[in-house]
């Protein structure tokens, strides 16, 4: 996948989609009509909704769009995880002084298109993630956000500030997508779970 700093786009999305978030049965709907609430702003079903379609339609469009669609059974409940940790991985970066430019997110396409073999392959790369192309660059500031905060912080203090900003924000999951677990972000990523995509790239 990509290297460098832009290698943390592809392998932290891949970490994301490949992760099952803490799925229990609690929780409440005590915000009919919202996938989840963040710091009391809902992700309503629709805005969810509306990520996946675009997803599923860049993948139909794409030659691989059979293996695409079967390999994303849980593109729902993953990009409702990656739509919560922008929220907090945003948060964090702010209040440590960390502010991605666009300029930033150009810079780190073009590096990998360069690495990758054009941006029609850096494309596909993330659609295989379950990231659409109008996607990307939201992701790819949220892997620099991360990827700076760990030079600042350093991988023990990122993880702590990483779980007090996800506390901090009172993040409340539908119960039909889940419950959300403020230390670990996903089951999968059992220790530093934030950041072991960011160390693996």
């Amino acid at each position: 996948m990509f290297r460098s700093r832009t290698a943390l786009s592809v392998s932290a999305a891949s970490a994301l989609l490949l992760a099952t978030p803490l799925l229990t049965a609690c929780g409440s709907d005590a915000h009919p009509g919202a996938a989840a609430v963040v710091d009391g702003e809902r992700i309503s079903v629709a805005q969810l909704q509306a990520q996946v379609r675009t997803v599923r339609d860049a993948q139909r469009e794409s030659p691989q769009a059979d293996q695409l669609v079967a390999n994303s059974g849980r593109l729902s409940k993953d990009t409702l995880i990656r739509m919560i940790q922008y929220r907090v991985i945003e948060r964090a970066g702010a209040d440590n002084g960390v502010h991605v430019t666009r300029r930033q997110v150009q810079k780190a396409l073009k590096d990998a298109a360069e690495h990758e073999g054009g941006p029609a392959r850096v494309r596909a790369l993330y659609l295989q993630q379950g990231i659409a192309p109008g996607q990307i660059d939201d992701q790819v500031r949220m892997d620099l956000t991360r990827d700076e905060l760990l030079r600042k912080l350093g991988p023990r203090k990122v993880n702590e500030t990483f779980a007090a900003t996800s506390k901090a924000l009172r993040i409340d999951v539908n119960p039909r997508y889940g419950s959300w677990d403020d230390t670990q972000g996903t089951a999968r990523l059992v220790q530093e779970p934030w950041l072991h995509a960011a160390t693996e790239a």
